[in-house]
């Protein structure tokens, strides 16, 4: 029978973190309905061998192998290739939802079909919630954030990053982090999946967009709660961006996400 969710853990390197996030999703209310479709990307390490041999006798598991990482997108975008169920849930090794999770997003899409992509809230262990719905960015909102200029212009930080808004109620947003969130599998294929162009960071946000462009709605679903872990890939300081090599990354998709949509409204 198909399955009505397709779950896609995207593991790189983190496989004792992706076998707990798919212990974790064994506990959800509608587990007979779901398939678990585990990415490595590539890993190069003993994460095949590890998750092989732990997630052996689990149900709805299959264990995929990219031949080489090529990025986020790219490894999300094989898992799509694999899918079959109605809709699709990308789900980061350490984002662990609550048991009827996935139920209550799935839910809230049949009962809206305007809705293209819902995210959950994301709450940290020390019981602060992530910042995870954004507007979209402009250029100087990625320098706000990364320098001691954010400092002189506070309040146009707090716009991009939302912090006007109620996060305790549910709203249509511009776009929300893409570690887990449910996508419509029929609107995900319309997209193309994730572009590969950006090899980490801004594909989530420039699927948001193009989501829009299909006039399908991104909804921020705080009834729903995901745990999440506490670091940022990119760094936290300008000089990160230059530093180390995931804020090269960054800075680099940036410039891709920038150029793409120049010249278009926000």
């Amino acid at each position: 029978m198909r399955p009505l969710v397709s779950v896609l853990v995207l593991n790189y390197r983190n496989a004792h973190a992706t076998v707990r996030c798919v212990q974790a999703l064994q506990e959800q209310t509608m587990i007979d309905s779901i398939e678990i479709l585990v990415i490595d990307n590539h890993s190069n390490d003993d994460s095949i061998g590890i998750l092989r041999n732990q997630l052996a006798t689990f149900l709805h598991v299959q264990i995929i192998e990219t031949s080489s990482n090529d990025g986020f997108g790219f490894g999300y975008n094989i898992g799509l290739s694999y899918a079959t169920g109605e809709y699709i849930l990308c789900n980061n090794p350490d984002k662990i939802l609550e048991p009827n999770g996935i139920e209550k997003m799935v839910r809230r899409m049949q009962d809206d079909t305007t809705i293209g992509i819902v995210a959950p809230r994301l709450m940290h262990s020390d019981g602060t919630q992530r910042l995870s719905i954004r507007r979209y960015p402009r250029l100087l909102d990625i320098i706000f954030r990364r320098s001691f200029i954010g400092n002189l212009f506070p309040h146009s930080l707090d716009i991009y990053l939302m912090k006007d808004a109620d996060r305790h109620i549910e709203q249509e947003v511009d776009w929300a982090i893409g570690g887990c969130f449910m996508i419509r599998h029929d609107v995900f294929q319309q997209l193309g999946g994730f572009d590969q162009q950006f090899f980490l960071f801004f594909e989530d946000t420039d699927l948001c967009r193009r989501c829009h462009n299909l006039g399908k709605k991104v909804v921020y679903l705080p009834s729903v709660i995901a745990s999440d872990k506490k670091n940022r890939l990119s760094g936290e300081s300008f000089f990160d961006l230059i530093l180390k090599k995931t804020g090269r990354i960054h800075l680099s998709s940036a410039f891709k996400y920038f150029w793409k949509w120049k010249g278009l409204p926000r």
